[in-house]
């Protein structure tokens, strides 16, 4: 993980004027959001893995699921997320195979993989284009 500085952080606004702002820049919000807090994702790559700069984000006034919510955004940071190859060991010992039909996605090899040195510039300029977007 590497912490980009920005002036984005601090920024407070409603999630869906934020969200609107970013999703035609190619954001999505994370699958792994919570009622207080979640992410913002911009896939650089999938180059054994995924590359992301991810943006945090935090609900100040209402939840996150709910109409009008306002959100405060965080440091962003470039992350890598490595998975196995193949089969996770866990499914291969179910023996009805319902698990796998359940948890179909692999856990990460290395949820915190190192940062692909090539990806750091992009990933500040992503940061910049974030700033403008947001803030000018």
């Amino acid at each position: 993980m590497i912490p980009v500085p920005s002036r984005v952080e601090g920024y407070s606004s409603q999630l869906y004027y934020i969200e609107n702002a970013l999703k035609p820049l190619g954001y999505t919000i994370g699958g792994n959001w919570d009622y207080d807090h979640g992410y913002f994702d911009y896939k650089i790559d999938d180059e054994v893995g995924y590359q992301f700069l991810r943006v945090p984000f935090e609900a100040i006034d209402g939840q996150l699921d709910s109409h009008g919510v306002i959100v405060q955004i965080g440091r962003p940071f470039l992350l890598s997320h490595k998975y196995q190859v193949g089969l996770d060991d866990h499914v291969e010992s179910d023996m009805d195979g319902l698990s796998a039909l359940v948890d179909q996605f692999q856990e990460p090899q290395d949820p915190d993989a190192s940062f692909p040195e090539k990806y750091v510039d992009l990933g500040k300029a992503l940061v910049q284009e974030l700033e403008a977007v947001l803030l000018d």
